[in-house]
């Protein structure tokens, strides 16, 4: 590594830029984060983290006091103090489902216009194969250097879930691709510094770039399958549930869960990336495209299942209460981002139901943004339908006596739908007889 302790900017403090310069802070590197939200920044600068995760909060504590760590919005400044810009910014898809890469764009720009000799820019947000080429690059050398000679330019895509984030950036392995092999191995030196796990060098920029989104990609094509074999399985009165489990005990299966869909800032985005990279190519990717329609029109599913379990009880979905457990789009988590809970609730506010929603994770500001009001638990178990969506640990505590008007649907596979129809409690579940 060209300096032992180099000075680190991060741009973008959200779930991944945050803990991420916490990290290197905490080993001693000197760190400051850049973000456009003024609040995030003085949330920081005063010791506090304005994500919830598990011991970031903590993390940022420290380190802030110890001086290793602070912020501000003001990215040229801190491009031209740093010797290392790790760019962690947001990439959205529009609505047409192409990447919206305009928060890259703004850090690209603003490091290039304090880009220093020897410097070295990281890009870990997640883009379509060839953004670094096609775009970075040209963004960057506007500062008059050359990529490769100049400055050096390395990808490497996070790897991290919510609620276990800084346990994976520090343990999970690193995929690590360069401009050419100084960039990569300058990389490897600066997150070696923060990680136990292996530090895969790939032999380019685009190989890196691909690596993250095959990853996804395969979970939610995986996803898909289980999905469509769910709905299948409830056509032919068997449970799936239980077949995916014994199919699961074939040494080379691995069917995943299904569900009410699929959510997250991953799962959900990364493959519309390759599909628009190869239709720029000529090619249409028709298995990935199929399986996010599959996932996608899965709270169609569910609302079809809400419609059949109230029509046991002579009810429409119309003027109906409806109770929704959970809009985090995982487990004991409080981030909704594209969660699948949002079209649930869309649909089934367009049928004229009466929606309310508790999560226990996610704030009641969220909540309310889906147009709905949060209410406790009890309120929402009274409603004449309740619909478990999200798999937090307090849900798998409840028990028949608990469903007021005696109708559930359980699109996670977490309640045992024998022990409710036992009881009397009309039980519809996604693959679920």
């Amino acid at each position: 590594m060209y300096k032992e302790n180099p000075k680190i900017a991060v741009f973008g403090l959200g779930h991944m830029g945050l803990p991420t310069a916490a990290l290197f802070a905490q080993r001693g590197l000197q760190v400051l984060g850049v973000d456009i939200n003024k609040k995030n920044v003085d949330l920081v600068n005063s010791g506090k983290s304005p994500i919830m995760e598990p011991g970031l909060g903590d993390l940022v504590q420290k380190t802030v006091a110890s001086g290793n760590l602070s912020a501000t919005d003001n990215g040229k400044d801190a491009a031209y103090d740093a010797d290392v810009m790790m760019v962690i910014v947001p990439t959205p898809v529009d609505l047409e489902k192409r990447s919206d890469l305009e928060a890259v764009k703004t850090a690209c720009k603003t490091i290039s216009s304090s880009l220093n000799k020897g410097d070295l820019v990281i890009i870990e947000s997640t883009v379509p194969p060839g953004t670094c080429e096609n775009l970075v690059i040209p963004l960057l050398e506007e500062s008059g250097l050359k990529v490769g000679e100049d400055f050096g330019l390395a990808f490497t895509p996070e790897r991290a879930l919510p609620n276990n984030t800084i346990y994976e950036i520090s343990h999970n392995a690193r995929v690590i691709g360069g401009i050419n092999r100084e960039s990569a191995d300058n990389a490897a030196e600066i997150y070696g510094k923060i990680t136990e796990g292996e530090i895969i060098k790939v032999k380019n920029l685009m190989t890196a770039e691909m690596v993250k989104l095959m990853e996804n990609t395969y979970r939610d094509t995986n996803i898909a399958l289980a999905n469509e074999m769910a709905i299948i399985c409830e056509s032919l009165d068997i449970d799936a549930i239980e077949a995916i489990k014994a199919a699961n005990h074939h040494p080379r299966v691995n069917i995943h869960i299904p569900g009410p869909g699929v959510g997250g800032h991953c799962l959900s985005i990364d493959p519309y990336f390759i599909v628009e990279a190869a239709q720029k190519r000529g090619i249409e990717a028709n298995l990935i495209k199929t399986s996010r329609m599959i996932n996608e029109e899965m709270p169609e599913h569910v609302v079809h299942l809400v419609r059949e379990a109230l029509s046991e009880v002579q009810k429409p979905v119309k003027g109906s209460k409806i109770g929704i457990l959970g809009v985090a789009y995982k487990a004991n988590v409080a981030d909704a981002r594209e969660t699948p809970a949002e079209n649930l609730i869309k649909l089934l506010i367009k049928e004229e139901a009466l929606v309310c929603v508790h999560d226990p994770f996610v704030s009641p500001d969220v909540i309310k943004s889906f147009k709905v009001k949060p209410v406790s638990l009890d309120q929402a178990l009274k409603c004449d339908c309740v619909v478990l969506v999200t798999d937090h640990d307090i849900y798998k505590d409840i028990t028949p006596h608990m469903i007021e008007k005696g109708v559930l649907v359980c699109t996670r596979p977490v309640l045992n739908p024998d022990d409710f129809r036992g009881e009397g409690v009309i039980f519809k579940g996604v693959g679920r007889f």
